[in-house]
Formats: structure tokens, C-alpha cells, sequence
């Protein structure tokens, strides 16, 4: 048989206060592509980041084929043939696409001077295999979100690669986009490279991958060919127990309209806007990229100035000039961009969750710390927020914990209404159900809930109502009752309803 392109064999790994890997084992073979799965907190990263020689294991071994090896650095995983794709960008955005792509690693002509010609031409050469719109000289800096995933992706095509660990690729990707990274991952796994491929996205795991190994609480629970099981076994070993999948059925009565939008436009970004969210009304937004939903929350948020129409609040028209104004009168916002717009990763979990309400815990002329614990505390358990203590850095902390800090900063403000723009993004299954299931909570008790998702299984699962956006226009609202794949498809699709497909 041939040997694994890469074995990792019983790696433990312990952080102060937490045994991060306990007897991690699992083997990638030529070929493959190896999906690793499990909640936030259960041990991929650091698995990735042992493997990568960010951390060295307390015990354990790696091998290459037969080959027991020691990785020091990065580089040196870099030099064996190991290359990361991050989920999180590492891009210097001063300097160009091909610069990023070969730092550390210019072509040189004589007396060390970069051969720029070279340098331009083998960049285009990969960028074209990625089918992107941009060249070799493009400041990163300018490129969007998603292209910039590409630049990340371009990286792993620059060397002789044994194998390639895809953390979350597509999590910034359209559609079109996925499809390029999907065949470039197919032309690797033809090329005899073993591939890691680490995703919360179920469709994605039963589409491109082999064979699926699942870590839960740092432990290996098994590994499984792909094929042969199915999202429901896969999320019973993630989690230990089996998801409510089921569409929302409301069972608690509506109260009075909390929010209220009329004729509500700002610009090309959306136009003519009407809607309303009562409390205990999970409303959803579902449309494709550009559609206009989160610039509308943005603009309920105060961040974004409407060109017409009227925002009410109980009954009342109000003004929202900034986010000072919108959080004064009872609107909470968890943007998109958690990194960006949701945290400061620099300071402490308990910090950011209590940011905007830090000037009424008060102790004299002091904060209030152990009032801030005590708020940290409550939804650290509520989320469950997977932190060794409060103390710790948000950046430090995964993708999903990060987000749940950011959700919770939110829900310690008690908002009248709360407006949730991709409330799951990067989060894994376990967390999204303990998520979806807090927001249908939330409007039990009154709130009154906007989420904004590009999922469909979200909106169906977590609404009362959709609201189907295209093109900066409300196509459709559809209650729960009455709505199907097929006709929120067509309404995000700009067809109306009664129209041929």
C-alpha cells in the first residue's frame, strides 16, 4: 500500500489550565483530500498549528511517508512541502499580488537584485490557472475580501507541495469563486498531493472530500469515509448528540411592531424599502451578494445615511445619525465583519463584551470589574464561550468564540431590537444550533429579531418570516408556512412571483 503523505500519531498538546490535544491521530494520503472536522474549541488549529511548527507538541510524533520529522518554524514545514491556505488573511496590503506571493522568496537576478520580469510572469502564469480579474502588479490592498482569499490560495500553487491545508477557504468566496478553488483543489488531488481540508460546511465536506477525520474536545473520535456516512453521523461525533434540523414553527404570540420601515432608500445600494419586525418575530433577510441587506442594517444602525423614507421605532419616527443613536434608542447591530467591526482584538474577552455599556459600570471614578466579570461570566456560559479565562485576548480565540463574544456584547445591552448579519459565519454545527436556538429564545421573550444570512437552511430554520431581497429591492415576504426552496429561489433570482422561471 502506498504510505500517507502525512501522519500525525498521538499528539498531545497542553496551554495553561487546558489539554488542547489529547492523543491526536490521523493520516492523509496521496491523493486525498481529508476533511477535519469538529466544533470551535476542538482542536483543529492547533493540530494545523503543530503541524506547521507554530507549536511544538508535548508529545507525539509527524511523519512524512516513513519519515518521522521535527517542524521548527513554518519555514521549515514550508521546505518539507507543507503549505497553509489561512482562513485569516496574512497579507501585506502595501505590497503588490506577486510580491505577497513570493515573500521571502523573489527571484533574484545578479548582485541580488529582484528580477521583476520573472517575478511578473510567473505570478500571471498561476493567476491565470485561478481565473481571477487582477494581475501581478495589483496592490492587495485594493483587491476585495474574496480576491485577496485568492492571493492566499495563488500562495499554494508556488511549490512543490506534498500537502496543502485548506482552513475555511471559501468563507470570504462567491459562488463562481468556489467553483475555481474546487477545481484547483481537484487538479492537486490528480497531481498526488494530500490535501486538509478544514470546513464548517457540510455541503462542501460530502462534495469535495474522501475521507473525514473528527476531532471534539481535543480528542480523535474516528475518521470515516466520506461516502459511506452522512451530515447527521458526522454532526452525532462532532457533538455527542444529535441537531434540531427542523424549520421554525412559531409558538409564542406576536406583540406589537417594534420596528418599522417605510419606503426606506439610500442611493444604487437599495431602494424603496418597506418592512416590519414585531416583538417576538425572528425576521430574516435572504439574498444574493449585493442585494442591499446588510447596507439596509448598516443604515438602522446609523452607520449609513438614507436618501428617504422613514424609520420608526414603537410608533415613532426617529433620526439615526450614528451608532451612539441608534444603541441609545434600543438597536443592537452584530455586523458581518466580526474582525473589523465587531471586536478589538487586542483586548480581553471580558472587555469587549462590555464595551458599550463600560461608562455605567461604575465604582466611583473606577470600572466596576467585578461587575464586568459577572456579565462576562453569564454569557460565557450562555454561548458557551470556549476561553481559558476572561483575561484572554479576543484575538486569540477562534473564529466561532470570537463571534459568539460579539453576540453576547449585544445581548448584555437587552436591545429592543436586535439585527444579526451573519450570525453563524465560521461557526461550526454544534454552535450553530445553540445560536439559532438563543435567537428563537430571544423572541419568545420579546425581542424583536433581524437576521441577515446567505444560507438557506438558516432563514428557513431560524425565521418566522423571510424577506427576499434583489437587486436593492424587497421582492417578496414569505411567511414560514408558505415558504419553499423553489420560490425563495426564484424571488432572490429577481423573478416575481407568478412569473415563469
Amino acid at each position: 500500500m502506498t504510505d500517507p503523505v502525512l501522519r500525525l500519531e498521538n499528539i498531545v498538546k497542553t496551554f495553561p489550565g487546558v489539554r488542547a490535544l489529547d492523543g491526536v491521530s490521523f493520516s492523509v494520503m496521496p491523493g486525498e483530500v481529508h476533511a477535519l472536522m469538529g466544533e470551535n474549541g476542538a482542536g483543529k488549529s492547533t493540530s494545523m498549528k503543530v503541524l506547521g511548527g507554530i507549536y511544538q507538541p508535548d508529545s507525539g510524533d509527524i511523519f512524512m511517508g516513513e519519515k518521522k520529522v521535527t517542524m521548527s518554524g513554518p519555514l521549515e514545514a514550508k521546505s518539507m512541502g507543507i503549505v497553509f491556505i489561512h482562513q485569516e488573511l496574512s497579507l501585506a496590503e502595501e505590497l503588490s499580488v506577486a510580491e505577497n506571493i513570493y515573500l521571502g522568496e523573489l527571484p533574484r537576478k545578479s548582485f541580488g537584485r529582484v528580477d521583476w520580469a520573472r517575478l511578473a510572469d510567473q505570478t500571471n502564469a498561476i493567476l491565470k490557472k485561478l481565473n481571477v480579474s487582477f494581475d501581478a502588479k495589483t496592490r492587495v490592498g485594493d483587491l476585495s475580501i474574496a480576491n485577496q482569499q485568492m492571493v492566499e490560495i495563488a500562495r499554494a500553487l508556488t511549490v512543490d507541495a506534498k500537502a496543502v491545508i485548506f482552513d475555511e477557504p471559501t468563507a470570504s468566496l462567491t459562488d463562481a469563486e468556489k467553483v475555481v478553488l474546487f477545481d484547483v483543489i481537484a487538479d492537486l488531488k490528480a497531481d498526488g498531493v494530500g490535501i486538509i481540508y478544514i470546513s464548517h460546511r457540510m455541503e462542501e465536506i460530502f462534495k469535495i472530500t474522501d475521507r473525514i477525520s473528527i476531532l471534539r474536545d481535543g480528542q480523535y473520535q474516528g475518521t470515516v469515509v466520506t461516502a459511506d456516512t452522512n451530515e447527521e453521523a458526522v454532526t452525532q461525533m462532532m457533538i455527542g448528540r444529535a441537531l434540531d434540523l427542523s424549520r421554525n414553527a412559531t409558538h409564542h404570540d406576536l406583540g406589537d411592531v417594534a420596528l418599522e420601515v417605510r419606503g426606506l432608500s439610500c442611493g444604487k445600494l437599495y431602494q424603496d424599502v418597506s418592512f416590519e419586525v414585531r416583538r417576538g418575530e425572528v425576521v430574516g433577510f435572504y439574498g444574493l451578494i449585493g442585494a442591499g441587506r446588510t447596507e439596509i442594517a448598516e443604515t438602522l444602525f446609523g452607520l449609513r445615511d438614507p436618501s428617504s423614507g422613514q424609520i420608526l421605532l414603537d410608533g415613532q419616527e426617529v433620526r439615526l445619525h450614528s451608532p451612539a443613536d441608534a444603541i441609545a434608542r434600543g438597536i443592537s447591530l452584530v455586523p458581518e465583519d466580526r474582525k473589523g467591526q465587531g471586536l478589538i482584538l487586542g483586548m480581553s474577552c471580558r472587555d469587549n463584551m462590555t464595551l458599550p455599556q463600560v461608562d455605567t459600570l461604575k465604582a466611583g471614578p473606577f470600572v466596576a470589574e467585578r461587575a464586568e466579570i459577572d456579565i462576562f461570566d453569564q454569557y460565557r456560559a450562555r454561548l458557551d464561550i470556549r476561553t481559558p479565562s476572561w483575561k484572554t485576548q479576543a484575538g486569540n480565540l477562534s473564529g466561532g468564540n470570537q463571534q459568539k463574544i460579539v453576540i453576547g456584547k449585544w445581548l448584555s445591552m437587552q436591545p429592543k431590537v436586535l439585527i444579526v448579519d451573519e450570525p453563524t459565519r465560521g461557526i461550526d454545527v454544534g454552535s450553530k444550533s445553540e445560536i439559532h436556538k438563543l435567537l428563537r429564545e430571544l423572541a419568545a421573550q420579546g425581542y424583536a429579531v433581524m437576521i441577515i444570512s446567505s444560507e438557506m437552511p438558516e432563514v428557513l430554520h431560524v425565521s418566522d418570516r423571510i424577506v427576499a431581497m434583489y437587486s436593492g429591492r424587497i421582492m417578496r415576504t414569505f411567511t414560514s408556512d408558505e415558504v419553499t426552496e423553489d420560490n425563495l429561489i426564484q424571488a432572490i433570482s429577481g423573478i416575481k412571483s407568478g412569473q415563469a422561471a
